[in-house]
C-alpha cells in the first residue's frame, strides 16, 4: 500500500493508506477531505483539484491537455495544480504530499 499525505482545507493532515492502481481521488474520497470527484474521473469537472507539493511535482508529472483545459474551470489554481482523479497511486508516489485548495 501506498501512504499519501493529504492537508485539508483547514490546514490538517491527514494520513491515507492507498490501494496502487487506484486514482488519488478515488484513493482519499471516503475520506471527506474535500477531494469530491463528482464526475467519477471522467474529466468532466475540477471537483478533484488538488495542490501537489513542489518537491513532487516532477514524480507527479505534468497535466494531459485535457486536464489543463479542465484545470481552467477550477478555483486557486496554480502551477502544481492537478486533477486528483487523473494521477495513479503507486509506490513511487508513497508519501506524496497535496493540499486541497480554499475554496
Amino acid at each position: 500500500m501506498t501512504t499519501l499525505q493529504v492537508i485539508d482545507a483547514s490546514g490538517r493532515n491527514h494520513t491515507v493508506d492507498a490501494i496502487d492502481g487506484l486514482s488519488v481521488m478515488e484513493a482519499t474520497r471516503a475520506f471527506d477531505l474535500g477531494i469530491a470527484g463528482e464526475c467519477e474521473g471522467s474529466l468532466a469537472c475540477a471537483t478533484c483539484h488538488v495542490w501537489i507539493d513542489d518537491a513532487w511535482k516532477p514524480r507527479v508529472g505534468e497535466p494531459s491537455a485535457q486536464e489543463a483545459e479542465m484545470l481552467d474551470c477550477a478555483f486557486n489554481v496554480r502551477e502544481t495544480s492537478r486533477l486528483s482523479c487523473q494521477i495513479r497511486v503507486s509506490p513511487d508516489l508513497d508519501g506524496l504530499l497535496m493540499s486541497v485548495p480554499h475554496k
